[in-house]
């Protein structure tokens, strides 16, 4: 058992709260945290078609034989449930009784809006960071093999696996949402996806070249992120007398399942391929979104960008002050990293900034500017949460 970094969070939650929900992409260790940190807890999986049918014919049976709490999994799979479990949830007065998790994070969250909308907290749990897995050996390995926890405790061949994943997620989660009819249409609009990693994402191109309308990729959008699938970064706002973009950037939770997506075959393969510093730059913002997200820290992340192309890739808002961190998957430091931070301290007058690359050795210079090998994104203080 890898500990997560996520328990201390989850167990404080189900001090608080009557209900917790663990949220997250599928295979991200769910129902393995939740059975770790509540081993005393009954553990019901409705993806047992006997349990199944006993929560649907009479649920207020099924709750019964749970009502000294328990670990609910699959509970999507029961739709009309959650409308027992609200009454069952007011009626108790003790902090974490039910512990709920699922596979498909979108009819997830949407009966627990409809039903325990305010009785319930959401833990999400990602996928391994390199803090928990204790693993910082040569960056393209750990990127092509992304960070799934079934790649870490079974024989399986990486490859194989992710691309299973990616099919089971394609006919299984998505065949259960209306608005997807063509998986093949689909399936290509993922992967051009994969490949806008880290760029701005223009909905009317993407349409175009997926062969659908705006709207349409607008909400398969939506459903790749409440799936956990993608992560959206928007720019930040604030006007320094530029002219600002104002289109998101687009990156994916996990980097194996991007070079899968991508076509990518092996590390040598990902050191040669032209969207390698995207991928890095995807790598390096999946470990600052793990980190907050384990450390239950609001999301205040955001990247700017002027119509000229001047940018930073990430923004780190904390208060009124705003820390610019720059991204650089190269393993030598040179004058060309400081270009940007340097245009954006002329524009704000603002020091601190932290670079952070591919390489080993740190560097500090006069000027507040800090450069961070990629290894030290867990320790560095540069960066607030």
């Amino acid at each position: 058992m890898i500990i997560r970094d996520a328990e201390k969070n989850l167990r404080l939650l189900a001090a608080q709260f009557k209900a917790v929900a663990i949220v997250g992409p599928r295979q991200s260790g769910k129902t393995t945290l939740a059975k770790y940190v509540f081993p005393d807890k009954k553990y019901i999986s409705l993806e047992n078609p006997d349990i199944r049918n006993f929560a649907n014919e009479d649920p207020r049976g099924f709750l019964a034989t749970c009502n000294k709490g328990a670990i609910i999994d699959e509970i999507q799979k029961v739709p009309h449930l959650f409308s027992y479990l609200q009454q069952v949830i007011d009626e108790t007065k003790e902090p974490g009784k039910y512990i709920l998790t699922g596979s498909n994070n979108f009819l997830l969250h949407e009966r627990i809006s409809q039903s325990l909308a305010g009785r319930i907290a959401y833990q999400l749990l990602l996928p391994f960071s390199i803090h928990e897995i204790e693993k910082f050996d040569e960056t393209g390995l750990l990127i092509f093999n992304g960070f799934y926890p079934p790649l870490y405790d079974q024989p399986v061949n990486t490859i194989t696996w992710l691309e299973n994943y990616i099919l089971t997620y394609v006919e299984r989660d998505v065949r259960q949402l209306k608005s997807i009819n063509n998986f093949e249409v689909f399936s290509r609009f993922i992967r051009l996806c994969a490949g806008r990693t880290g760029q701005m994402i223009n909905l009317s191109s993407l349409a175009v070249e997926v062969g659908v309308d705006h709207k349409t990729i607008g909400s398969w959008l939506g459903i790749l992120e409440s799936s956990y699938i993608i992560h959206r970064l928007q720019p930040h706002y604030k006007n320094f007398n530029k002219r600002l973009v104002k289109m998101p950037k687009i990156y994916f939770y996990d980097t194996g399942i991007l070079c899968n997506l991508l076509g990518i075959q092996s590390v040598e393969q990902l050191r040669l391929h032209p969207l390698w510093g995207n991928i890095f730059e995807n790598f390096v913002i999946n470990e600052i979104v793990k980190k907050k997200v384990n450390y239950n820290s609001r999301s205040n992340l955001f990247f700017w960008r002027d119509s000229i192309g001047h940018e930073i890739d990430l923004i780190v808002e904390n208060g009124l002050t705003l820390y610019p961190v720059e991204i650089k998957s190269g393993q030598t430091i040179s004058t060309e990293y400081f270009k940007n931070l340097n245009f954006w301290e002329s524009l704000t007058g603002s020091e601190p900034a932290t670079i952070i690359y591919n390489g080993d050795e740190p560097q500090k210079r006069s000027n507040g500017k800090e450069v961070i090998s990629w290894k030290s994104i867990y320790s560095a203080n540069q960066i607030p949460l």
